[in-house]
Protein backbone atom coordinates (compact mmCIF):
# COMPACT_ATOMS: atom_id res chain seq x y z
CA UNK A 1 0.00 0.00 0.00
CA UNK A 2 1.31 3.44 -0.88
CA UNK A 3 0.70 6.61 1.13
CA UNK A 4 1.77 10.18 0.46
CA UNK A 5 3.59 12.54 2.81
CA UNK A 6 1.47 15.69 3.18
CA UNK A 7 1.82 19.01 4.93
CA UNK A 8 0.20 19.03 8.37
CA UNK A 9 0.47 22.48 9.94
CA UNK A 10 4.19 23.25 10.31
CA UNK A 11 5.06 19.53 10.01
CA UNK A 12 4.50 16.68 7.62
CA UNK A 13 2.30 13.65 8.14
CA UNK A 14 1.14 10.36 6.68
CA UNK A 15 -2.38 9.04 7.12
CA UNK A 16 -2.42 5.41 8.16
CA UNK A 17 -5.42 3.45 6.86
CA UNK A 18 -7.75 1.98 9.50
CA UNK A 19 -7.19 -1.60 8.30
CA UNK A 20 -3.43 -1.24 8.84
CA UNK A 21 -4.00 0.06 12.38
CA UNK A 22 -6.39 -2.80 13.12
CA UNK A 23 -3.91 -5.37 11.81
CA UNK A 24 -1.21 -3.87 14.06
CA UNK A 25 -3.54 -3.74 17.08
CA UNK A 26 -3.18 0.03 17.39
CA UNK A 27 -6.06 2.09 18.81
CA UNK A 28 -7.00 5.71 18.19
CA UNK A 29 -4.88 8.16 20.28
CA UNK A 30 -2.43 5.42 21.31
CA UNK A 31 1.15 6.61 21.85
CA UNK A 32 3.76 5.08 19.54
CA UNK A 33 7.55 5.02 19.42
CA UNK A 34 9.09 6.22 16.15
CA UNK A 35 12.61 5.38 14.98
CA UNK A 36 14.66 5.27 11.81
CA UNK A 37 16.45 1.96 11.29
CA UNK A 38 18.47 1.37 8.12
CA UNK A 39 16.57 4.14 6.34
CA UNK A 40 13.14 2.78 7.30
CA UNK A 41 10.71 4.63 9.58
CA UNK A 42 9.52 2.22 12.27
CA UNK A 43 6.42 2.83 14.40
CA UNK A 44 5.97 0.56 17.41
CA UNK A 45 3.66 0.33 20.40
CA UNK A 46 5.10 1.80 23.60
CA UNK A 47 3.42 -0.48 26.16
CA UNK A 48 4.71 -3.87 27.11
CA UNK A 49 4.40 -5.92 30.25
CA UNK A 50 7.36 -5.59 32.58
CA UNK A 51 9.28 -8.64 33.74
CA UNK A 52 9.35 -9.55 37.42
CA UNK A 53 12.97 -8.36 37.53
CA UNK A 54 12.02 -4.96 36.09
CA UNK A 55 9.20 -4.58 38.58
CA UNK A 56 11.34 -5.47 41.60
CA UNK A 57 14.07 -3.07 40.42
CA UNK A 58 11.53 -0.25 40.77
CA UNK A 59 11.22 -1.12 44.49
CA UNK A 60 14.91 -1.24 45.36
CA UNK A 61 15.40 -4.89 44.32
CA UNK A 62 13.37 -5.91 47.40
CA UNK A 63 10.49 -8.33 46.93
CA UNK A 64 8.55 -9.16 50.09
CA UNK A 65 6.60 -12.36 49.63
CA UNK A 66 5.86 -13.24 53.25
CA UNK A 67 2.13 -13.46 52.53
CA UNK A 68 0.92 -10.69 54.84
CA UNK A 69 0.94 -6.92 54.73
CA UNK A 70 0.08 -4.57 57.59
CA UNK A 71 -2.34 -1.97 56.25
CA UNK A 72 -2.50 -0.19 59.63
CA UNK A 73 -5.46 0.44 61.88
CA UNK A 74 -9.03 0.46 60.49
CA UNK A 75 -10.17 3.91 59.37
CA UNK A 76 -13.75 3.18 58.38
CA UNK A 77 -16.18 0.30 58.82
CA UNK A 78 -13.73 -2.47 57.91
CA UNK A 79 -14.38 -5.86 59.48
CA UNK A 80 -11.30 -7.65 60.82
Amino acid sequence: MKVQVKEWGDSQGVRIPEEILEDAGISMNEMLNIAVINGAIILSKTFRHKTLEERTAEFGERLDLDGEYDWGEPVGREVW
